[in-house]
């Protein structure tokens, strides 16, 4: 026989409920969501271990956030459990609300969520999770900080646009420059008018924007005339409204470039981390070590999943079926559920990678041009599938990359 246990997590407690194999609550209790509490919750497990003596214990909570990382570190590395086939599952909290709505009258009750997840537990048809190595959990912090920064940044970019439209509203349609450039951001910080920009001598302003922008430029001139056209095309605000957007794009600035000294700050640190994982990520052009760690920390071990399928769909890199009797829609969307870091990694990867590799280059050059609409999100979403064919085929296999002349599949 075995035993379930359903723990639900909350960031101060740890409901529980035992059940055994045939559907009978054996205990339901309350434990504080610490050391001290997940050790009494061990004591009672074993206790009732003893009792029963299954062939198998099942331990099971949902994956409420960082809440139930350190309950399931700890039920998986307790050695008092082993010797009782324990085997812990971190479950989809959206498999458990589903599994709960067969139970039409049950209350909302965290003894109740217990209850369902231990008798999830008991239905069976769920994978082991595999609890990643403490290498892979201190690269994921990192690259899931790295990931919160990045659209952190792209966040407050949006920001500065809408207020640099205000200060100049033709500045993005003149200026063939990027607006977050060293030097174009020099200039804003300063703060001039735009009478004053329009009334500054051409060369003065190229040799700012040579200065700041550490001649970088092709044509310092040239921008800088872009750049007092764009002045004198735009609209003019009262001195009051000027001053506030002056003052709002100073401190979009700061953060911006605070932002990307963090970014940076991470990138030193998950590169120093990463070479002491072993991987062949990095033989795949255009992949460099945080493309290849942001994948491997949530991949972890490639062992978890079966195959490729497998791990695209814990990507959400899966497309749902619509089919009834003979109809097979043509047109279907990705799944909603998935890893948005792991998504998000192998996405970006592959657009880099597309960059740099022939095929992979001449396969989103393919999918690009089968649509008439939303082409390169389309695309890319291709590439970044067939990317993880790759990426399983070198991880469990310890291969490096060897493109396949003419493939375009």
């Amino acid at each position: 026989m075995k035993l379930y246990v359903g723990i639900d997590v909350s960031s101060t407690d740890l409901y529980t409920c035992i059940m055994d194999q045939e559907g009978t609550t054996c205990a339901q209790f309350k434990a504080d969501n610490h050391l001290l509490g997940a050790s009494f919750l061990r004591d009672q497990i074993l206790l009732w271990a003893n009792k029963r003596q299954p062939s198998e214990i099942l331990i099971g909570m949902e994956a409420t956030s960082v809440y139930s990382w350190h309950p399931a570190m700890f039920f998986h590395q307790q050695e008092e459990l082993r010797s009782w086939n324990v085997k812990v599952f971190t479950i989809n909290p959206k498999l458990i609300r589903k599994f709960k709505e067969a139970y039409t009258d049950l209350d909302k009750t965290d003894g109740i969520d217990a209850w369902i997840i231990a008798d999830r537990l008991r239905f069976g048809r769920l994978k082991v999770t595999a609890v990643m190595q403490e290498q892979f959990i201190a690269l994921q912090r990192l690259t899931r900080m790295r990931y919160h920064l990045v659209h952190q940044l792209t966040r407050e970019k949006q920001y500065f646009l809408q207020h640099l439209f205000y200060k100049c509203s033709s500045f993005t349609q003149e200026v063939d420059s990027s607006v977050f450039g060293h030097a174009i951001l020099e200039l804003l910080l300063e703060s001039f008018s735009l009478d004053e920009i329009s009334q500054m001598d051409v060369q003065q302003l190229a040799d700012f924007l040579r200065q700041k922008g550490r001649n970088r430029f092709a044509d310092p001139e040239c921008i800088a005339k872009s750049i007092q056209k764009a002045a004198r095309s735009s609209y003019r605000l009262s001195k009051c409204v000027e001053d506030s957007i002056d003052l709002l794009l100073g401190l979009s600035i700061q953060s911006i470039r605070s932002l990307q000294a963090q970014i940076k700050e991470l990138d030193k640190a998950i590169t120093r981390h990463l070479e002491g994982i072993p991987n062949t990520l990095q033989t795949i052009p255009g992949i460099g070590p945080v493309y290849a760690a942001g994948i491997l920390a949530e991949i972890g071990q490639i062992e978890r999943f079966d195959n490729q399928a497998a791990l695209a769909k814990y990507a959400g890199l899966t497309w749902s079926k619509h089919q009834s009797g003979r109809f097979q829609a043509e047109e279907t969307s990705l799944i909603r559920s998935g890893n948005r870091y792991l998504r998000y990694y192998l996405v970006e990867a592959a657009n880099s990678v597309q960059r740099h590799d022939a095929t992979f280059r001449a396969y989103y050059r393919k999918k690009y041009e089968e649509v008439p609409k939303h082409q390169h999100k389309r695309a890319l979403v291709l590439t970044a599938r067939k990317l993880v064919r790759v990426i399983d085929a070198l991880l469990r296999n310890g291969q490096i990359y060897t493109p396949r002349k003419g493939e375009d599949r």
